[in-house]
């Protein structure tokens, strides 16, 4: 077993990361850049060494850096969290060549299923239904070529990285060209890498996933499905472990698929088979994120299983600590990513010092969370701040749960997601399950309408209200004297002018 690990990461994941190794008797090594000086995984870890300035690129994606941090440190191994440099095959080779293991699967495997392209690829020959697409990365000329091909709708994917990063969905020919340059840029300052691909676009479809994990010993266990259908711009916003939607038979036939893609791929460690399922129940592979996920809290709880110590035996050589005939899942388990973003003016950023912090407990309650009060949270980096979690024996606890432990969480001093979390767990088509990847979107856009009209009417009364108590001039209308004009005939006539 290793010694000490360094967290090539930042934020609640390198936080998470921290306890596991600390839980495990392991030194943690932590990096941080300029902007991250007073960071709480700084303030946690063993030790933390400087990389660089802010921006990722100069930091958090500099493999130099790290790898010479690592050997400062004397760290024996690496965990990329997820994001970053955990899907880079070159980081994943840089560090087998330094003699440093990686905490994931071995460069070899990330090529052949981390890479978006590669997985379809691979998925095809193994017999694994795929959404119908290009398995390559393609110049601007051949992702329009390719949608000749596929037709419309489609997505313009980044072939690196994901977390809904470098994708669009492209519906008309005019937004095509606007799309390959947002994609390319959004994909290259997130994952060093501006590769994309094209796939059809399945509307109405649910975003399903399996979570895997696999030794070197030749063993590999699937731990249950995760709901990842509320999405917001491809970012998933609430996940949950089992999918309301999934029954067993369908459980069993993504697991044995996933199965037999890891093995297929010589797939080592934790991943995540990503599927998109039909009213029909029938599945087809997206891809594979080589990594752990953000929502793997969901599957922990449902499982009993702690992924990160899992990842970490099995790249010190040791087996799974389970087989499939162990695995059951227990309860409910749901997620909200609590963002530092304003959901009341279009998901800004909303950087700033937190004064004020007070987490949700009780039972069934689990905040993995990269703050405190007094930090500060950048503008250079995602903006997740937390993962609240909430437990229960079935669905409609753990949602009941959910919803008391966002009444209790307060975070002062920056705009939060809370609100608009609150707000989807109280929707009668989400309580019942009756959700897809496009759901969220359209339920944010009847929102806005509805707000808009109601801050009209509003405007509207408190005009009529300003009006009315207004004290009279003592002249009237015309400004001839008489008595004043009625307040609510202004407004009224107000309200007509507007609307011409």
């Amino acid at each position: 077993m290793f010694n000490k690990i360094l967290i090539a990461n930042r934020g609640e994941i390198a936080v998470r990361v921290i306890r596991a190794c600390r839980e495990m008797g392991i030194a943690a090594v932590a990096i941080y850049s300029e902007a991250d000086r007073t960071a709480l995984h700084v303030r946690l870890a063993d030790e933390a060494y400087l990389i660089g300035p802010p921006p990722s690129a100069q930091s958090y994606l500099n493999v130099d850096r790290i790898i010479e941090a690592a050997k400062t440190a004397g760290a024996k191994a690496i965990h990329p969290g997820y994001g970053f440099l955990s899907e880079n095959p070159e980081f994943a080779l840089r560090c087998e060549q330094e003699r440093l293991v990686f905490i994931g699967p071995s460069s070899q495997a990330i090529r052949a299923m981390g890479g978006k392209t590669a997985g379809r690829s691979l998925a095809a020959k193994a017999g694994v239904p795929v959404v119908p697409g290009t398995t390559r990365e393609l110049s601007d000329q051949e992702v329009l070529q390719a949608v000749k091909e596929i037709g419309l709708p489609v997505v313009i994917k980044a072939i690196a990285g994901g977390g809904g990063k470098g994708m669009r969905i492209v519906s008309t020919e005019a937004d095509l060209a606007g799309a390959i340059r947002a994609a390319r840029s959004e994909a290259s300052s997130s994952f060093g890498n501006p590769a994309v691909y094209v796939e059809r676009y399945l509307g109405g479809a649910r975003h399903i996933e399996m979570q895997i994990l696999a030794d070197g010993k030749g063993h590999v266990v699937y731990l249950g499905e995760r709901e990842c259908s509320l999405q917001r711009r491809h970012q998933k916003v609430v996940e949950e472990s089992p999918s309301p939607f999934v029954d067993a038979d369908l459980r069993s036939r993504m697991g044995e698929a996933a199965v037999k893609l890891a093995k297929a791929a010589a797939y080592t460690n934790a991943g995540t088979m990503e599927f998109l399922v039909d009213s029909g129940r029938n599945f087809y592979f997206l891809e594979l994120n080589a990594r752990l996920q953000v929502e793997h809290p969901v599957t922990e709880m449902v499982t009993g299983l702690d992924l990160v110590k899992e990842q970490i035996r099995i790249a010190a050589g040791e087996p799974i600590s389970v087989r499939q005939d162990d695995i059951r899942l227990r309860g409910h388990a749901i997620e909200c990513r609590i963002y530092a973003e304003d959901p009341f003016n279009n998901f800004m950023p909303s950087p700033g010092k937190i004064h004020t912090l007070r987490n949700p407990s009780g039972p069934g309650v689990r905040v993995d969370s990269g703050i405190y009060e007094g930090c500060e949270v950048p503008i250079y980096y995602d903006p997740i701040v937390s993962k609240l979690v909430a437990w229960g024996r079935d669905r409609d606890e753990a949602i009941r749960r959910m919803r008391r432990a966002l009444a209790e969480y307060v975070i002062l001093g920056v705009k939060t997601s809370i609100p608009f979390h609150r707000r989807i767990l109280s929707d009668p088509q989400v309580l019942a399950g009756e959700i897809h990847t496009q759901f969220l979107e359209s339920w944010l856009a009847k929102g806005m309408a509805e707000a808009k009209g109601n801050l009209a009417e509003i405007a509207l009364v408190a005009g009529a209200l300003y009006l009315h108590t207004k004290k009279p001039s003592g002249r009237g209308s015309a400004g001839q004297g008489g008595p004043a004009e009625s307040p609510w005939k202004l407004a009224a006539r107000q309200e007509a002018v507007r609307r011409r």
